[in-house]
């Protein structure tokens, strides 16, 4: 399984309670087809830098989870019929994030001229 985001634009004419029902649904496909969810952040109305599709708003959610390579595709097929959502996105994340972000921090081991 390999860990993978979500980035999603809604359209603005949906309800806050339509939006979380149809976060919900891609949450329960993922989940049945043995994948995992992880941190779901709804950054709400914002505006676009251009229009698209006629529309100047979108509501942005970003959407963590773990999946196989055939679930992404399922999840991505869903997304891309829905007219409920403007544009989305998956991005296949770093396997360890973490140990990648500590990586960059350490300083090289000091070595002695003795």
């Amino acid at each position: 399984m390999r860990p993978y985001e979500i980035a999603t634009i809604f359209n603005v004419s949906l309800s806050e309670d339509e939006v979380k029902a149809f976060i919900d649904r891609i949450s329960e496909l993922i989940k049945e087809k043995g994948g995992t969810t992880g941190h779901i952040d709804t950054w709400g109305r914002k505006q676009f830098a251009y229009e698209i599709n006629h529309q100047t708003e979108g509501v942005y959610v970003f959407i963590e989870f773990t999946a196989d390579p055939p679930l992404v595709a399922e999840v991505d097929r869903m997304l891309g019929l829905s007219d409920a959502v403007i544009r989305h996105r998956i991005v296949k994340q770093p396997e360890n994030k973490s140990l990648q972000t500590k990586a960059r921090g350490k300083k090289a081991p000091e070595t002695s001229n003795s």
